[in-house]
C-alpha cells in the first residue's frame, strides 16, 4: 500500500477533484486490491493493476455523483459547484518547473480546469511519469487515444497559460 499509495491519489484525486472524497475512494481501492489480490495474473506489473482498480472506481464514483447531480439540479437551481483547486504536496515538481511559485500556482490553475480525464492522463503521463502503455492498461483506452488526448491538453494548458498572460517555461 506503501508503494502504491502517491499513485492512487493522483488518478482519484485528478478524477474527482474533493480531498474527502478522493480519502475514501483511495481507501476503497485498497480494500478492493486486498480482497481481489487473489484474482491477480501477473499479466500487467501490480502498478498497473491497482491503478486500473483506482481509475475505475473513481470513474464510478463520478457517474455516480453526475446522476445525483441530475436528480437533484431542478430542487437545488444551479446544482453544487464541482471540484475547486486544492494544493496538494506532491506539485512540487510542477513549482520546480515552472520556475517561481506564481507561475506554478497559474500552471496548477490550468490543469484543474482541465475536464477529468484530460487531467488525469496529464498526471499520469508527467507527474507520475508512466509510460503511455501502462497508461493504457490502467485507463483501457488505446494508446493513439491516450496521446491525443495529452496533446490536446498541453495545447488547451498553453492556451489557457497564454490569455492569462504567463509565458512558457
Amino acid at each position: 500500500m506503501r508503494d502504491y499509495q502517491g499513485l492512487c491519489w493522483h488518478i482519484v484525486f485528478r478524477l474527482v477533484g474533493n480531498p474527502d472524497d478522493a480519502r475514501d475512494l483511495c481507501q476503497e481501492t485498497f480494500l478492493r486490491v486486498h480482497g481481489r489480490l487473489h484474482q491477480f495474473r501477473f499479466e500487467c506489473p501490480l502498478k498497473a493493476w491497482i491503478g486500473r482498480i483506482a481509475y475505475s472506481i473513481a470513474l464510478r464514483h463520478l457517474e455516480r455523483r453526475r446522476a445525483a447531480r441530475t436528480v437533484y439540479l431542478h430542487d437545488e437551481g444551479e446544482g453544487q459547484r464541482e471540484g475547486g483547486n486544492y494544493a496538494i504536496a506532491d506539485e512540487s515538481d510542477l513549482e520546480g518547473a515552472a520556475g517561481d511559485a506564481q507561475h506554478a500556482a497559474r500552471l496548477r490553475e490550468a490543469v484543474q480546469a482541465l475536464p477529468a480525464v484530460p487531467r488525469t492522463l496529464v498526471v499520469l503521463y508527467h507527474l507520475e511519469e508512466l509510460p503511455i502503455s501502462e497508461i493504457a492498461t490502467i485507463t483501457g483506452m488505446s494508446e493513439g487515444t491516450i496521446k491525443s488526448h495529452l496533446f490536446r491538453a498541453r495545447s488547451s494548458l498553453r492556451d489557457w497559460l497564454r490569455r492569462r498572460g504567463v509565458s512558457e517555461p
